[in-house]
């Protein structure tokens, strides 16, 4: 089986112009399966560990960096808060900068665990940087989940912003050199005990799932006009 890479964007249909144009976009999906248990870095399932969230970009999940979205070229990670009463795990998809999001999925396959003491609750905020338990998110939020079960999870209802946003998505990592511009999605989850005491396990999967829009085709007063081609 061939597989191809290429900048895209992906657009599909048997009619490419006229009043019948019936040309769609590709669904593009991200996703990633985070092993709490698993702090080694470069294995399957690699969950992260204190102040460090993960990419699936490596193949295995790999340690990465969040950064503060920015207009400057110049790069500021942002800080991760080391492991407390509240522990931060998370997850990092890159989407080509003004994508469209259509889906995001979240799923508990295990509850966050502890050396001891009870788990109070599980919040999970999916924004363009880390978003601390109970803070603003660009794009969706579940509630803080006080008795969280294994399943695919809710979310809050999308406010007006949210809804803006995911139609096309936020700049935040500039790129020199003529580099394509990106968005930064962060899925974190706040797992509250209360009594500072170290985590243990809990599996968690990602999917986020989007269209790249075509740049090429402008508006009827956008440059390039309706370019299709």
């Amino acid at each position: 089986m061939a597989r191809s890479t290429f900048d895209g964007p992906i657009l599909s249909g048997t009619q490419r112009f006229g009043a019948f144009r019936n040309v769609g976009y590709a669904s593009l999906v991200q996703s990633a399966t985070l092993n709490i248990a698993n702090t080694t870095a470069n294995t399957a399932g690699f969950g992260g560990s204190s102040g460090i969230f993960v990419d699936s970009n490596g193949i295995p999940n790999t340690a990465t960096t969040v950064y503060t979205p920015s207009t400057s070229t110049t790069l500021t990670a942002t800080s991760i808060p080391a492991d407390s009463a509240t522990v931060y795990r998370g997850f990092v998809a890159y989407l080509p900068a003004g994508s469209r999001i259509n889906d995001i999925f979240v799923d508990i396959g295990v509850i966050t665990t502890f050396t001891s003491g009870t788990l109070t609750s599980i919040q999970v905020n999916v924004s363009n940087d880390y978003v601390a338990a109970t803070g603003t998110c660009t794009y969706a939020q579940t509630a803080v989940l006080t008795s969280p079960a294994v399943g695919r999870q809710s979310f809050n209802a999308f406010t007006a912003t949210q809804l803006a946003n995911q139609q096309a998505t936020s700049t935040d990592i500039v790129q020199s050199n003529g580099e394509p511009n990106l968005s930064q999605v962060v899925f974190t989850v706040a797992s509250i005990n209360g009594t500072n005491v170290a985590i243990t396990g809990g599996t968690y999967y990602f999917t986020i799932r989007y269209t790249q829009p075509d740049g090429n085709i402008g508006t009827t007063t956008t440059y390039p006009y309706g370019n299709f081609d």
